[in-house]
């Protein structure tokens, strides 16, 4: 096929690519409890029930404004936020496309990024519409726009806007933002030119700062200014301070390089390209290390090493590998390195593909079958009445959205409430609690495998309640332990 026919259809494949390989995030209605508590603020944002202010959580609101959007554009449903992260995963591979592309990268290692890329989003919680998997796109495009040709003037506009939307979804892509203005800014550090340096720094705080000031503005017009200053700033700072240990920061990065096992092999060549006398893969391996360093303080920033947080490392890492990869192939196949990189990014793609289907099958074939929260949502629908509320102490969040039901608090991501960071929210979570419990909620959702994780008083006041107003409905097996659904007991 010629190459003027081939690269464009290519191109076009990339969205569709991205959805085979992110087939599996379309059955489940959780994959990770931080999306889950996005998509509900998404929900009740659109009924006029502000995040922070309505539903509580510590980070900014572009992740909640993004399926909100997703919601308006595709339906109010699970598939609506599995598509935004599919379309996310694309627009950051065509990022790297333009990334290598403008680093002198040739179209076979450009387009090898974008398919380790996404074939790797599976991994680490990468399914779920995460913040990692949001600002990625933005992050990648400002990365691109400041190696591109042209004025810096020019490309710092936009470079700011993108970082500025990233910081909106989640304050950890600074240090990349921060890389983006470095690398903009050095022809003119170099030409000694301080005052437009002083000028372009002034220019780009501004406009990296200025979606999260106006949103803060837009909260201090609605009189709950105190709600975003302690969600958007004041919590995050208090988590950022408290730290993992370092036997299990060690533990959960030794998993994620496991994770990450094929673009950490395929990056070894990447090395040699240091010293290359080709000028596009020696910038390309220069920049990817450069990158994967900046990216490596922002997931070590926040001190907890989730592991999710490892997917800020997807971009560089896939850059690197691709560039490993081009270089490995050419000195093996030579006239047939094409061929043979297509072999292997079909292999490594089979592979994560296979990995990820194993234990879905485990349990057999019945992978569209209604999963845990549906089918406890399912139930409680045939009961629930017009003004009824349920409470979700301890498990997935995703069963308020699946229900009708009123939201009993505005902190309903458990560990804000009962679990162990119940201090970030601000108020008194024991009395939260016991509000909710003295409002007798139609239905209690109650995970025994997580029972323990919740504070004592919550447990004593959640035990009483059962004890004395609710029945035991149904119980639920899945493979950490039983979920359990209490219904109210009606008064005679």
């Amino acid at each position: 096929m010629p190459a003027r026919i081939a690269w464009p259809l290519a191109l076009l494949l990339l969205p569709l690519i991205a959805l085979g390989l992110r087939w599996a995030s379309f059955l489940p209605s959780v994959i990770d409890w931080d999306e889950s508590l996005y998509l509900l603020q998404a929900r009740e944002w659109l009924r006029g029930n502000w995040p922070l202010s309505g539903v509580w959580d510590m980070h900014p609101v572009g992740a909640p404004g993004m399926i909100a959007l997703a919601f308006l554009l595709f339906g109010e449903n699970l598939w609506a936020v599995r598509l935004l992260g599919a379309l996310c995963v694309a627009a950051t591979g065509y990022a790297l496309i333009w990334l290598i592309r403008n680093l002198g990268g040739g179209r076979p290692m450009a387009y090898a990024a974008a398919l380790l890329y996404a074939a790797h989003s599976v991994l680490l919680g990468g399914l779920a519409s995460n913040t990692e998997i949001l600002f990625a796109p933005m992050v990648v495009s400002a990365l691109a726009l400041a190696v591109a040709p042209g004025g810096p003037w020019r490309r710092l506009l936009p470079m700011g806007a993108l970082v500025g939307l990233a910081l909106l979804v989640k304050p950890v892509a600074t240090p990349e933002g921060c890389l983006a203005f470095a690398l903009l800014v050095l022809p003119v550090l170099r030409a000694r030119r301080w005052r437009e340096v002083a000028a372009m720094a002034l220019a780009y705080a501004v406009l990296c700062a200025a979606p999260t000031l106006l949103t803060g503005l837009v909260y201090a017009l609605r009189g709950e200014f105190s709600d975003w200053l302690n969600s958007s700033i004041l919590a995050p700072l208090q988590y950022a301070s408290g730290r993992m240990s370092a036997e299990q920061a060690l533990w959960r990065s030794t998993l994620a390089g496991l994770e990450f096992r094929w673009l950490l092999l395929l990056a070894l060549p990447a090395f040699a390209a240091l010293d290359a006398a080709e000028e596009g893969p020696r910038r390309v391996a220069r920049f990817g290390l450069l990158w994967l360093a900046v990216a490596l303080v922002a997931v070590v920033g926040p001190g907890h090493f989730f592991g999710h947080y490892f997917l800020i490392l997807l971009p560089p890492l896939s850059l690197l590998a691709a560039l490993g990869l081009f270089l490995g192939v050419r000195a093996l196949a030579a006239a047939r390195a094409r061929a043979a990189m297509l072999m292997v990014l079909a292999l490594v793609g089979t592979d994560l593909v296979a990995r990820d289907l194993s234990p879905r099958l485990s349990r057999g074939f019945a992978l569209g079958s209604p999963d845990t929260p549906r089918r406890i949502a399912n139930l409680m629908n045939e009961e629930l009445q017009e003004g009824d509320t349920i409470f979700v102490p301890n498990y997935q969040p995703v069963v308020y959205f699946l229900t009708e039901a009123r939201l009993p608090t505005r902190f309903p991501f458990p560990v804000h409430l009962t679990g162990s960071f119940a201090t970030l929210a601000g108020v008194d979570t024991d009395a939260e609690v016991r509000r909710i419990l003295e409002s007798r909620p139609r239905f209690i959702v109650l995970d025994r495998s997580e029972w323990f994780a919740m504070r004592v008083s919550a447990m004593a006041m959640l035990s009483e309640a059962l004890e004395e107003g609710y029945e035991l409905a149904a119980s639920f097996v899945e493979e950490r332990g039983t979920v359990e659904l209490w219904r109210r007991l009606e008064s005679e």
